[in-house]
């Protein structure tokens, strides 16, 4: 029996491998750096769905299908309730998208994501909604309707490596959720949300706010070591650092950070937080000797995602829009493998007398 089902094998997969010994993801023959260094979101999308959509269009195509969904999908967002926090309104949102397992469906819940995530923040915010323009790429999109700017090419681009960067992990919780729902036959919808519900668990990650907390209380470099080493006396978890799988550096975590230095203006945060990081891993070094703890791609996140102007309690909603791919591929994946999920378990309990 293995608690955790690390060493279980539950699936075999074309997606992505996840060589959490060496630091190294490939998704679908893709390494995770030249992916995010050159594929927009629509690319990742075509990509992750090929060989499970017998009607995939070409990218072109896509994109648009894309745009026009994602026009239909605004026109769902007053029938979401006020009251509900940002990651809740994207599930209440997909939630009312017509359940099957078309490659419809998986467009819908691609185009609906940044669609919810933006109308969620800007009602938090006390302002109406701002409709998505068809012709815009999904990133683009995405970000003017959370800024009311069209972006720039720089900043649509960042969005992209971000988006596609976290497309896919292997078995992460969400992941396997979405494919045991998938199993069910009950629908791409249903899948996602099996996915987006683990997701919103703190101890599955997508949420990498808490970066940005710890850069902002620490300031300014002078109180980087003092207040490190106070965090760890408390027993703190520092968020950004230390992985379940990688054993080494996150390569997300480098891929993200070659997408933030690309952006104008961004250079003064880089390098404050070059030396927080460098800081925090000497101090873990130090007081793990015998734990390899390193730089997670929450760091980068944190400081592409603050470039951007996405507001921190938006993090995770974003998250779930470029891991929509993942689902719905693996759900796609699960469904062709024709198997209900259904493990075993070890009954521990009373064991009641016989007469």
């Amino acid at each position: 029996m293995d608690s955790g089902l690390e060493n279980v094998v539950a699936a075999e997969t074309i997606l992505s491998d996840v060589d959490g010994q060496n630091g190294r993801l490939v998704i679908r023959g893709w390494p995770v750096q030249l992916l995010a260094a050159s594929m927009a979101y629509e690319d990742a999308a075509h990509l992750l769905w090929q060989g499970f959509f017998d009607d995939l269009p070409d990218v072109a195509d896509l994109g648009a299908r894309l745009g026009a969904a994602r026009v239909d999908a605004f026109r769902l967002v007053t029938q979401i309730p006020d009251g509900l926090d940002i990651i809740r309104f994207l599930r209440t949102g997909w939630s009312l998208l017509e359940d099957d397992e078309s490659l419809d469906s998986a467009i819908r819940l691609a185009a609906a994501g940044p669609v919810f995530t933006a109308a969620a923040v800007r009602r938090e915010r006390g302002q109406a909604p701002i409709a998505p323009e068809a012709d815009l790429s999904q990133s683009a999109d995405f970000l003017k309707m959370i800024t009311g700017k069209v972006p720039g090419e720089a900043e649509a681009r960042a969005l992209d490596a971000y988006l596609v960067t976290v497309c896919d992990h292997g078995l992460n919780a969400s992941t396997f959720a979405a494919r045991v729902v998938a199993s069910t036959r009950a629908g791409l919808v249903s899948a996602a949300m099996g996915g987006i519900s683990a997701l919103k668990g703190p101890l599955h990650g997508g949420a990498p706010g808490p970066v940005l907390d710890m850069l902002d209380e620490i300031g300014v470099p002078e109180n980087a070591e003092s207040w490190i080493d106070d965090a760890l006396s408390r027993g703190e978890r520092l968020m950004g650092f230390g992985h379940r799988v990688y054993r080494v550096r996150d390569p997300r975590a480098d891929a993200l950070k070659a997408a933030v230095a690309r952006l104008p203006g961004t250079s003064g945060r880089i390098a404050f937080a070059d030396h927080i990081e460098k800081t925090v891993l000497g101090r873990l070094a130090k007081k793990y000797p015998n734990r390899t703890l390193e730089t997670n791609v929450e760091f980068s996140t944190a400081l592409l995602l603050e470039a951007l102007q996405i507001p921190r309690e938006a993090f995770t909603a974003t998250f779930a829009c470029g891991r929509i791919l993942g689902w719905t591929a693996h759900a796609r994946e699960q469904i062709a493998e024709g198997r209900l999920v259904r493990p075993r378990s070890v009954y521990m309990g009373p064991v009641p007398e016989m007469a």
